[in-house]
């Protein structure tokens, strides 16, 4: 028989607080959803130092509805709905502060490296990249997994040609799909298609953390992540709690894309990861009629910014309608022969050649 959201309330209601009451009468449970035998919902504390005190509670909170019939697996998260502590007196006010790499960053049992793929806009092509890029080094022998950390939009399921959903034989941790001789694991096989994820920040990083964590990744030499466009929450929490070997920075050759990939690699920068390269998608366009080759999106930016930079360009991939095609049908072009699955080969030999993958 489904679990109810009235027994998952009666249930968390059994657990008391430090302070006095329960998560339910003092109100901190958020964002409670039920799919089918896994039941989400995040405590939320008044502020980031009481919330640091409270993860005995959100075990306890974790154990209470995984007790209940019908539940496999409970999915909690602690966040703080105030700010933080206001600094002691005297201490000069720092507005925005930049984050810094944490000393403790480990990476999951059994991978060896993370290779994150980062752009700096959406619409660049960074996941049509990233899981031609993880095909490319499995190809050439790696052990390779593909983690979609874009959790708003994930797209690798359908660039992988992955439909079945993922499973947790045990409901605590998550066996990944198998593509194209790649490991993968996407926010995407564990919810319906067209279901949207509306989630703050620390929900989204509890989500990452989860898909690092608790996915039965086995022994990878390389861990691609497909990050979301942009400088957010999902990137800080990659740099900050694992040890990133480094990024690729995607980006077409138009000045308004060069302009958030700049932001990008100043991200990188400023959290202690390494850019291992640029990569100039849609760098040209050839007609496939006259053999008229156009500069749709210009030609030449990525590259000036790698030499303006000192990092290499790894690659100039064209626009072309082989590689939508192959996207959609979820065959990445890097399983094929010919010019396209070339340029991804050589990326990925540049990269074991280097010892980055």
């Amino acid at each position: 028989m489904p679990v109810t959201r009235d027994a998952v309330l009666e249930s968390l209601s059994r657990v008391a607080l430090p302070d006095g009451g329960d998560l339910v009468s003092r109100d901190m449970v958020r964002a409670l959803s039920i799919e089918g035998d896994t039941v989400r919902f995040v405590i939320e504390a008044s502020d980031p130092g009481r919330a640091a005190g409270l993860e005995r509670v959100r075990a306890a909170a974790q154990a209470a509805v995984e007790a209940l019939a019908g539940v496999a697996r409970a999915s909690v998260v602690l966040t703080a709905h105030g700010p933080a502590p206001k600094a002691p007196p005297g201490e000069a006010l720092k507005i925005g502060r930049h984050p810094t790499p944490k000393a403790d960053r480990e990476n999951p049992a059994g991978i060896d490296r993370i290779l994150a793929v980062a752009s700096g806009k959406g619409g660049v092509g960074k996941s049509t990249v990233a899981s031609n890029l993880a095909v490319a080094l499995a190809r050439q022998g790696r052990r390779v997994g593909l983690l979609d950390a874009d959790i708003y939009g994930p797209s690798q399921p359908r660039m992988m040609g992955v439909t079945s959903r993922a499973a947790s034989p045990d409901g605590k941790t998550v066996e990944p799909i198998v593509a194209h001789g790649v490991t993968m694991m996407s926010i995407g096989l564990m919810m319906e298609e067209g279901q949207s994820v509306v989630w703050r920040g620390p929900m989204l990083m509890g989500a990452l953390q989860q898909l690092l964590t608790q996915v039965n990744w086995g022994p990878l030499d390389v861990l691609v992540v497909d990050l979301p466009p942009g400088t957010g929450d999902i990137q800080l929490t990659l740099c900050q709690r694992t040890r990133l070997n480094g990024a690729i920075v995607v980006s077409t050759p138009q000045d308004v894309a060069l302009i958030d990939a700049r932001k990008a690699i100043d991200m990188f920068g400023k959290l202690g990861t390494p850019v291992l390269g640029l990569i100039e998608n849609m760098s040209t366009y050839v007609c496939p009629n006259c053999g008229h080759e156009a500069h749709i999106f210009g030609h030449g930016g990525v590259a000036a910014e790698a030499e303006k930079l000192g990092v290499p360009l790894l690659g100039a991939l064209p626009l072309a309608l082989d590689m939508r095609l192959a996207g959609d049908a979820g065959r990445p072009v890097a399983l094929g022969e010919g010019p396209l699955a070339d340029s991804y080969a050589h990326i990925a030999a540049r990269l074991i050649g280097g010892g980055m993958a």
